[in-house]
């Protein structure tokens, strides 16, 4: 990336993202989502998470509790695959903080100090890269599930807004991850604090088994869990059974409301860093 494709401001002082524009931020979350994605055609190993995750967590848990959970693999790769496709965008998302950290121990982020962009150009172009890195693993996975014999008992539409669902909640966890990454002082301590979100998060929720065998206690942890209500909204959707409405409403509620606190907070965190 050069100074060619960025708006015209002084070079080594930073720029101000209300002095630049809307087209101008445009242009330069554009540059920089291309120089993400440079990075991970350079490093593709850091795409094992997107690539592998989703066939080794169906694997794991169709043939390992398929049978113990729902009496069968079959059955149970039903109820699991639309919670797996909702968790998605998630378990990929607290990865963004580490990075983040990365960039900052790394001396990246000294060389955007003095380059004429929006610091929100930053944060949003790892949000755009993060989006085609959910997207990839999403249609991963959904291919893999049905080579095991996933059927969708619905229809195109309803796949997509699944999909569409899970990238919304995701891109909203996006958010809270990045702010991690610049508040922690290690990457190591950002890995940490995010996998003591996201293990409560998934095992305390509706996707790998019902939670009305679970203690009461639990059972209302998962019922205010988000988690669980992207997974019973990808099941109504894929599956055609139970209620839409109600779950999808709390997840674009939820992930309206995170974005609305997180994203301010974390562009206000990155300006006092940069």
């Amino acid at each position: 990336m050069t100074t060619a494709t960025l708006a015209p401001a002084r070079a080594g002082t930073g720029a101000d993202d209300t002095r630049i524009g809307v087209a101008g931020t445009l242009r330069h979350i554009g540059a920089l989502t291309r120089r993400n994605l440079m990075r991970i055609k350079a490093d593709p190993e850091s795409m094992f998470d997107a690539v592998l995750m989703p066939i080794v967590f169906t694997l794991l848990f169709v043939y390992v509790f398929g049978g113990a959970i729902a009496g069968g693999q079959d059955s149970y790769i039903q109820r699991l695959i639309p919670g797996l496709l909702g968790q998605t965008g998630m378990t990929l998302a607290l990865a963004v903080g580490t990075g983040l950290n990365s960039d900052f121990q790394t001396g990246v982020m000294d060389r955007f100090r003095t380059l004429p962009i929006g610091r929100a150009s930053v944060l949003l172009s790892k949000l755009a890269a993060e989006s085609l890195r959910a997207l990839l693993s999403s249609a991963i996975l959904l291919s893999f599930a049905f080579v095991l014999g996933f059927e969708v008992k619905t229809g195109v539409l309803e796949v997509l807004a699944t999909v569409g669902l899970s990238l919304v909640f995701g891109m909203s966890i996006v958010w809270i991850s990045m702010l991690l990454g610049m508040a922690l002082r290690s990457p190591q301590a950002v890995q940490g604090v995010s996998m003591l979100v996201l293990m409560p998060m998934q095992f305390g929720s509706s996707i790998f088994a019902p939670t009305d065998t679970m203690p009461g206690w639990l059972q209302t942890f998962t019922e205010v869990n988000p988690l669980s209500q992207l997974a019973d909204a990808s099941r109504a959707l894929l599956n055609g059974e139970g209620a839409v409405a109600h779950p999808v409403m709390v997840v674009l509620i939820w992930s309206a409301v995170s974005t609305a606190i997180f994203a301010p907070l974390a562009v206000a965190r990155f300006r006092k860093r940069t």
